[in-house]
């Protein structure tokens, strides 16, 4: 089985063809762009092509992906038949949503009906669905959804403590995000260390989250309501005291939706240092004596320590640490400081080791260490083609 794994975006589409016999990527790339002119890239048969290429909506987009995956030398298909089912990626699936879910007209109704809870999102994630329904007609599809993993939280841990009639009314709650990653890095470790009961996984990039797994189910993730929440990121703030949100309102004259846009893409790494949100631009200016830049990165390491520090808590203890992500898997300085927080607890790095480790799974706890500490690399476009695979099987 052939599965096209979708992560559709307001302007953007990334693809990966995935052939579930041996799970291998036969092509993947991405439109951007669209409406706004548009470019594509796709690599396949050790080919990669970039072009300019014109994108008025995403039908025509998905147009361009079946002609890049039937012909040329990025031609993997010979025909769209071959395309077995269709996995979409959901950011929000609200409490509507406990797991994956074949797509059908009342699937499509209740990804609209939280448009409200993600505004940026599920709009483009149906624009993603009409057009493939358009370019692939009669081929089942998925809906997978970021939050799912995350629906075993208990009510003490989703719950804002605010007048309960918004939960009610508008249902703000704790939600968690960057759930396909999540169980994607603990079923890869369960299936190697099925001892681990209290498992911690950060997924650290320009969006970042934690998640604590006991006995396979979340008990807490750092992201809330929205991907805003939690600890600090590239462009997002994370975390900070809600007066604040006001009282610059209220000094800089601005409306909600440009204190939202600030907190959003202004803030984080961006936003403290003045330099970059990317860690490699950040590091460099650090190391040239910028103490912006330096502390930027400061509040990030200490940020996620007192985060994982705070949920052991919420599991009792902690038998394997798990870093993932662009920075998780890249970055064995931020590694390193983060486990040096957790030194206290017993948690000692094999340093070799954790330098090697960058982009590749490996165990990089010293053999003393109490808590045993990994770097996996995140695969959410299979997690999602799994999901679809079975889901499809069932049929």
């Amino acid at each position: 089985m052939k599965i096209l794994v979708i992560n559709c975006g307001s302007s953007s589409l990334k693809f990966q063809l995935i052939d579930m016999t041996d799970e291998s990527v036969l092509a993947k790339g991405a439109c951007e762009r669209i409406g706004a002119g548009g470019s594509i890239t796709c690599s396949a048969n050790e080919h990669k092509l970039e072009a300019e290429y014109p994108l008025p909506d995403h039908t025509v987009a998905f147009e361009k992906i079946k002609d890049l995956l039937m012909s040329g030398p990025t031609k993997v298909i010979d025909s769209a038949d071959e395309v077995d089912a269709i996995g979409h990626r959901i950011v929000q699936g609200g409490d509507l949503y406990s797991k994956s879910v074949l797509i059908d007209e009342s699937v499509k109704e209740g990804i609209a009906s939280l448009i409200d809870l993600a505004p940026l999102h599920n709009p483009a994630h149906l624009q993603g669905i009409v057009a493939a329904e358009a370019a692939f007609p009669g081929v089942p599809m998925a809906a997978v959804f970021d939050n799912a993993f995350h629906s075993t939280m208990p009510p003490k841990a989703y719950m804002y403590p605010l007048p309960y009639r918004y939960y009610e009314e508008f249902k703000v709650r704790k939600y968690g995000f960057h759930g396909t990653s999540h169980r994607y890095c603990y079923v890869h470790l369960h299936g190697q260390y099925p001892q681990y009961r209290k498992v911690m996984i950060c997924h650290i990039g320009n969006g970042s989250s934690i998640c604590a797994i006991h006995n396979g189910e979340v008990v807490e993730t750092s992201m809330g309501m929205t991907p805003l929440d939690g600890f600090i990121m590239g462009t997002r703030c994370g975390s900070i005291d809600p007066a604040v949100v006001t009282y610059i309102q209220e000094k800089d004259g601005l409306t909600p939706e440009e204190m939202n846009d600030i907190m959003n893409k202004k803030s984080g790494l961006l936003g403290v240092s003045g330099v970059s949100s990317d860690m490699r631009d950040l590091r460099q200016a650090a190391n040239r004596g910028n103490e912006r830049a330096q502390l930027a990165l400061d509040l990030m390491y200490y940020q996620i320590a007192m985060r994982i520090g705070s949920y052991i808590i919420a599991l009792g203890g902690m038998d394997a640490l798990v870093f993932t992500a662009g920075i998780g898997e890249n970055t064995p300085i931020t590694r390193t400081i983060v486990c040096d927080y957790l030194k206290f607890m017993g948690c000692i790095l094999d340093e070799d080791k954790n330098q090697e480790a960058i982009g590749k799974e490996m165990k990089i706890s010293a053999p003393e260490s109490k808590i045993d500490v990994f770097v996996i690399p995140t695969n959410e476009e299979l997690m999602i083609a799994r999901d679809t695979y079975h889901l499809v099987s069932a049929l």
